[in-house]
C-alpha cells in the first residue's frame, strides 16, 4: 500500500523551499524578460533512486508596468523526466536549502535544489549525457495578456498567479527535474514561489506498486 502524503511528512519526508525573499522577488525569465529555458527561477533535480511527489506549488508573479497591448505575463511549472540539473554553483544560481515540514528536523533535502539562474543550466541524464532541460512534462501554466486601454499614459500593475494543487501528485522519478518558471514581454517582472513536496528513496514512494514498462 502506497503512503499517503499526509504519513510522509509525519515520518520527516516533507519538503518546502521559499523561492524569493521576504518582500524582494526573483527577476524572471533569466533577463527578467519572456522565458528562458535554459535559466529557470527554481529547480527541484531528483537524483537516481530517489523520487518525490509535488504536491503544491504557488507562484505569484508582478507583471510591472502594462503600456502595450499584448504585453505578456506567463508562469510554468513542468519537469525533465529523464535528467537531473547538474551540480550547481553558487556562482550562477542561489543554493536553497528546503526546510522539512516537521519543525523538529533539521532542514536539508536529498534534491538539488536552486533559485535565481544568472547561467545557462545543464541536466544529465542516466547514461551520463549532459545537455539542455528537455520539458518531458508540463504540470501547469497561466499566460496572462495586458490590453491598453487607451495611451501609455493609462498604465497598470497586474499580479499573475498560478496554483498546483493536483488530486493525484505525480511521482517523479530520478533522474528527473522539477522545473519552475516566469517572465514575460514587461520591463520588470519579479516572482515568488512556494514549492512543496514529500521525498524519499523510490522504493518508499512507490512502494510495491512500482513497475518497468
Amino acid at each position: 500500500m502506497l503512503p499517503s502524503i499526509e504519513e510522509l511528512i509525519a515520518k520527516g519526508y516533507g519538503r518546502t523551499m521559499t523561492v524569493g525573499g521576504f518582500s524582494t522577488g526573483i527577476v524572471g525569465g533569466g533577463a527578467g524578460t519572456v522565458l528562458d529555458l535554459d535559466q529557470p527561477e527554481f529547480v527541484v533535480g531528483v537524483p537516481a533512486g530517489f523520487a518525490i511527489r509535488p504536491f503544491r506549488v504557488e507562484i505569484v508573479v508582478n507583471g510591472g508596468l502594462g503600456t502595450t497591448d499584448l504585453d505578456e505575463t506567463e508562469a510554468l511549472l513542468a519537469v525533465d523526466t529523464e535528467a537531473v540539473c547538474q551540480l550547481l554553483s553558487a556562482e550562477t544560481c542561489t543554493i536553497e536549502n528546503p526546510k522539512n515540514m516537521r519543525t523538529d528536523i533539521l532542514q536539508g533535502s536529498i534534491c538539488r535544489t536552486a533559485s535565481a539562474f544568472s547561467a545557462d543550466m545543464e541536466t544529465i541524464n542516466r547514461v551520463g549525457t549532459s545537455a539542455d532541460p528537455v520539458l518531458g512534462m508540463e504540470l501547469a501554466r497561466i499566460v496572462e495578456h495586458f490590453d491598453a486601454a487607451g495611451t501609455a499614459a493609462t498604465v497598470a500593475y497586474r499580479q499573475t498567479k498560478l496554483l498546483y494543487d493536483p488530486d493525484y501528485p505525480p511521482f517523479l522519478v530520478g533522474p528527473s527535474t522539477l522545473i519552475g518558471y516566469w517572465g514575460g514581454t514587461r520591463a520588470t517582472i519579479d516572482g515568488f514561489a512556494i514549492v512543496c513536496w514529500v521525498e524519499g528513496p523510490a522504493e518508499l514512494l512507490l512502494g510495491s506498486g512500482r513497475a518497468a514498462v
